[in-house]
């Protein structure tokens, strides 16, 4: 063989092994490629669910914080009520038909604040929230007992206590409110 023959045959051989190894590396390149671009989706996919988690928290956690505002407004309308038509009563004088009426709507609103709250929870708020309503409405009726059979110290006990107990639920659901709204690990439901 001539030294133009083995060149030739050299080069062919080298040409050969150029061609497969560009064969192997491109589909090497192209299986990482591929590869890369999954990794890439799967990230990008998992950076958005986690963002629109967070954002999702954060609207919760908003309703959550508009909803306690709300029923401590609608507590403090009732208590507002309550504090102005209690020592009309005490007097003897009772109250006339539109304050009665706005006992009944400040208890409306207060118990409508309550079951809007139910919706955005946790649990713990609601059943809080729950025991103020009941407290209040306890309260009322206890005044209005009191106004119907025009007074009665043992009536005027009962009315104490049940409000005794409104302000206490008051404060309770006031205090754990303020540390849900405030923890940013609180869970949504």
């Amino acid at each position: 063989m001539s030294d133009a023959t083995g060149t030739v045959i050299s080069g062919v051989i080298a040409f050969a092994a150029a061609v497969i190894g560009a064969v192997i590396a491109g589909r090497y390149a192209k299986h990482g490629a591929e590869a890369g671009g999954r990794k890439a989706v799967e990230a990008a996919l998992t950076q958005v669910h986690g963002q629109a988690a967070a954002e999702h928290w954060q609207w919760v956690r908003s309703q959550r914080h508009q909803s306690f505002a709300a029923l401590l407004s609608a507590y403090a309308a009732l208590d507002e009520v309550l504090a102005r038509i209690v020592p009309e009563v005490r007097n003897g004088a009772g109250f006339d038909e539109a304050a009665g009426r706005e006992v009944r709507e400040r208890t409306l609103e207060l118990q409508a604040k309550t079951s809007q709250l139910a919706l955005w929870g946790p649990s713990e708020a609601y059943t809080l929230a729950y025991a103020i309503t009941g407290k209040s409405v306890t309260a009322m009726h206890a005044l209005l007992r009191i106004e119907s059979s025009r007074s009665s110290s043992a009536d005027w006990s009962s009315f104490g206590q049940a409000r005794e107990g409104m302000v206490q639920a008051h404060a309770t659901f006031l205090q754990r409110a303020g540390e849900i709204v405030r923890d940013p690990r609180q869970p949504i439901s």
